[in-house]
């Protein structure tokens, strides 16, 4: 019997995808706890359509991220600390008030997740930093620290 995934299963296959699995098995387990439902010409016909949407979103979001990663290599961004003197920082910075000083600044919003530091930055300026943006984009950024 050919059935589609409506969400992982184990040792069978991913949700979407559309398998050839036993009767019994497809009737007893799968069909009765609605992780999947059987292979009919309409249910292939949506499962094919959501793909192609699913595709489409996909191609959106990589073109969004890749216009960040163009905005982000030409972009400083400045982030005043408190300091004690001779280019020392109390603490660091964070890759929190990176993203603050960056959404304030043009606008872009990223998550401090996505904001990679080698090492923590604590002392007066400019360092690069790498953004994960998704889709195995990164770009990087420049940030300048200023005491305050």
């Amino acid at each position: 019997m050919k059935v589609i995934l409506l969400q992982d299963v184990k040792g069978k296959g991913k949700k979407g995808q559309m398998l050839e699995i036993s009767d019994g098995y497809a009737r007893n387990f799968l069909l009765p706890k609605k992780m999947a439902i059987e292979a009919t010409p309409d249910a292939i016909n949506t499962m094919r359509m959501n793909d192609k949407a699913a595709a489409e979103r996909a191609a959106k979001e990589r073109a969004e991220a890749l216009e960040t990663s163009r905005r982000l290599r030409e972009m400083t961004v400045t982030v005043t600390a408190k300091g004690g003197g001779a280019g020392k920082l109390f603490g660091s910075v964070t890759a929190q008030e990176i993203a603050d000083a960056l959404k304030a600044s043009s606008g872009i919003t990223l998550d401090k997740r996505k904001i990679v530091m080698s090492d923590p930055i604590k002392n007066v300026g400019t360092y690069t930093v790498q953004c994960k943006l998704g889709y195995e984009i990164t770009a990087p950024l420049t940030v300048k620290i200023e005491e305050a």
